[in-house]
């Protein structure tokens, strides 16, 4: 793990900040490319997208507030300290915040939002992929203790410092585990982006793929703050998965559906025009 970039005199670079950067410009180079697949102007779909990031960071940050309010209503300093305001927040934070601000820039640009959403949803998985190494540099959304000869011992004061990071001792590489995952959900999405039946079945494979992904990996994880239900069996994000699942095989069924239709009206058509 390496936290900090690199320092120039009072001014640290973190390793995290950078990767996150990193990603979310990939993401947005890939979203602005397959643009045209779908006859979105790429400028807008650029636009867009740099919204979205400021909305994703607004959201990302007050859910993160939410899910661990009882110890910011007790220092209600925190809120405003330097970790807090370093800190990415939470993923679903973001994606919320993120859904938000497309929302309402495509109904106010009159731009049909499921076609938008399926040019971002290969796009997604490139940067979180790519933002999660930036969590394994710095420490953060660390798993449990391990005896699996995979397990990573972080050494870091700064990590443990910034991010609460257990030192010397074997954990679960969720990073790692997340970043791969992810890495493969971009390459199946782009292969089946060049198969694409119907409008929403980019998206609605993406949120299939990514709640069963993050729905497993959270067993695993060991940090703090992501919300323990029922006695800490699950957790607030295992809940917001099986959502995802949901919605996504919602998108599946209405677009197989229409294809059905479409298929079954056509030879009623082509009698009709006999």
């Amino acid at each position: 793990m390496h936290p900090i970039l690199f320092q120039i005199g009072a001014v640290t670079i973190y390793t995290y900040g950078v990767l996150v950067a990193a990603g979310v410009l990939f993401g947005l180079w890939y979203a602005r490319r397959q643009a045209p697949r779908v006859r979105l102007n790429p400028n807008r779909v650029w636009n867009l997208g740099i919204y979205m990031v400021f909305g994703a960071l607004i959201v990302s940050k007050l859910w993160l507030l939410a899910s661990d309010w009882s110890y910011y209503a007790a220092n209600p300093g925190d809120i405003f300290s330097i970790a807090t305001l370093q800190s990415a927040g939470t993923f679903y934070g973001g994606l919320a915040g993120a859904m938000l601000t497309l929302v309402f820039y495509t109904y106010f640009e009159r731009i049909p939002m499921l076609s938008v959403l399926d040019t971002f949803a290969a796009s997604a998985p490139l940067a979180h992929a790519i933002g999660r190494l930036g969590c394994f540099a710095a420490g953060c959304c660390y798993g449990r203790p391990t005896s699996l000869p995979w397990g990573v011992t972080f050494t870091s004061d700064a990590a443990a410092q910034l991010s609460g990071t257990p030192l010397h001792m074997p954990l679960h590489p969720t990073q790692l585990y997340e970043a791969g995952a992810e890495f493969l959900n971009f390459l199946f999405l782009v292969w089946l982006g060049a198969r694409q039946r119907f409008t929403g079945q980019m998206l609605g494979t993406y949120f299939i793929l990514y709640g069963v992904e993050r729905g497993v990996i959270e067993f695993f994880r060991g940090d703090p703050g992501r919300t323990l239900m029922l006695h800490g069996t699950i957790s607030l994000m295992q809940v917001a998965s099986l959502g995802l699942i949901i919605a996504g095989g919602f998108l599946w069924w209405r677009g197989l559906r229409r294809i059905g239709l479409i298929a079954s009206a056509s030879p009623v058509r082509a009698v009709a025009g006999q």
